[in-house]
């Protein structure tokens, strides 16, 4: 009798994770590294926020909540919901988790059967395809090519849909390509799931605040109001407030979800932090002057590193509509050889001599379902991008 379970042999470990954790080993070793792996916010969190979660520990605010979330930040939720996207939960609608992910997780896990299928367009945030083998569920992957600007098109999703699928999960802003849905492009995708009414959408809005001019951020249940009763909206504070590490996500859905999710998660960790909640209060019902002000420097930084990428020679990359990574492709770098006769054969290949010889960790496009590409996250410093494209060029350079 083995005795680790069956359902892992499935599941991989998150690439992104590796890759830090590589460069991290690297830099201990004395290395010069600059990791551009990781999807956080380099900013710390606002003050504000901060005071908020050390007034919840003088205020003695540290013993368990409900399993779902206190309703101080529920109420916070609602507003949001209603302020910011038009939409309506009531309290018995919403639930927090210990970030975005454990939310996704306990729907999935509420949800998922055996048969059932989750159509995942390409290129797709590294856990999702991993979360829903978890589930016992099979992932089935869309690829959206560049060429279509790496988002689904109404024809493939229609294509995809049979009577076993039961969730659609969707990403815009992306990650890990930046692309984001326009409310027509949208309306398209709904106008689709309208007519298959067994299907439900899962709507990661994780880069919701991080959208730059000329996009103007929607979620489906907002395009579409007849899919409300079947839209679990995702989102957390971690991207928009610089809060990854207070971990808390929460999400809007139908009271049968919710209730299934919960007891998910009074199972498993119940509540999330009860410092973090009080903090999440602070940054969703308080001064909202950091999101223009990250927004803006990502912006600067986007087009920093999108203009640096395309000058090198054999990369393409795409100007993202948010979101802080972009996702180039090394098609024209395929074949090459390093000066120490190593071939660049994959996107694999790429990353890995990329990081041996000039200490720069990005991550492969295969780890997000889709290759040739790389995908840089441009969370850091000016000067320090400017270092990364600089040593990224030298390398490409130097490919034969």
């Amino acid at each position: 009798m083995a005795f680790l379970a069956d359902r892992l042999a499935a599941v991989k470990p998150s690439p992104t994770v590796a890759i830090t954790a590589r460069a991290g080993a690297l830099k201990r070793e004395g290395r010069d590294i600059i990791a551009l792996s990781a999807g956080e916010p380099d900013f710390d969190t606002p003050a504000h926020i901060g005071a908020a979660g050390k007034a919840a520990i003088d205020a003695g605010k540290t013993r368990y909540t409900a399993p779902d979330g206190i309703v101080e930040l529920k109420e916070a939720i609602a507003r949001k919901f209603a302020r910011e996207n038009g939409l309506t939960y009531g309290l018995d609608q919403i639930i927090v988790g210990t970030g975005g992910k454990q939310v996704l997780f306990n729907a999935l896990l509420a949800t998922l059967n055996a048969d059932d299928e989750v159509l995942i367009p390409a290129p797709y945030w590294v856990s999702y395809p991993d979360i829903v083998e978890m589930c016992g569920a099979r992932p089935v992957v869309l690829p959206c090519p560049a060429e279509q600007g790496f988002k689904l098109s109404p024809a493939a999703l229609e294509a995809a849909i049979t009577p076993a699928t039961k969730w659609l999960i969707f990403n815009s802003p992306s990650n890990p390509t930046g692309a984001g849905y326009s409310a027509d492009e949208l309306r398209a995708i709904t106008d689709v799931l309208l007519r298959h009414p067994h299907v439900w959408i899962l709507s990661d809005d994780m880069y919701e605040h991080i959208a730059y001019p000329g996009f103007t951020f929607v979620t489906p249940a907002q395009v579409e109001p007849q899919l409300h009763g079947r839209t679990l909206t995702l989102n957390g504070v971690s991207k928009a407030y610089a809060m990854t590490g207070w971990r808390i996500g929460y999400a809007g859905a139908p009271k049968v979800l919710i209730d299934a999710m919960r007891m998910v998660q009074g199972q498993s960790t119940t509540n999330p932090s009860s410092i973090s909640q009080w903090a999440a209060v602070a940054a969703l019902d308080g001064p909202q002057d950091y999101i223009a002000e990250s927004r803006a420097a990502f912006l600067r930084r986007r087009d920093l590193v999108v203009a640096a990428l395309n000058a090198i020679d054999g990369l393409s990359c795409p100007t993202p509509e948010g979101a802080f990574y972009v996702y180039p492709s090394i098609a024209g770098l395929i074949g090459r050889r390093t000066p120490s006769g190593v071939e660049i054969a994959s996107d694999a290949d790429f990353v890995r001599e990329l990081l041996e010889a000039t200490g720069v960790a990005v991550v492969h496009g295969a780890a997000f379902g889709l290759s040739p590409h790389f995908r840089v996250s441009y969370a850091a410093a000016d000067e320090v991008l400017a270092d990364a494209c600089a040593r990224i060029a030298r390398f490409c350079k130097g490919l034969t």
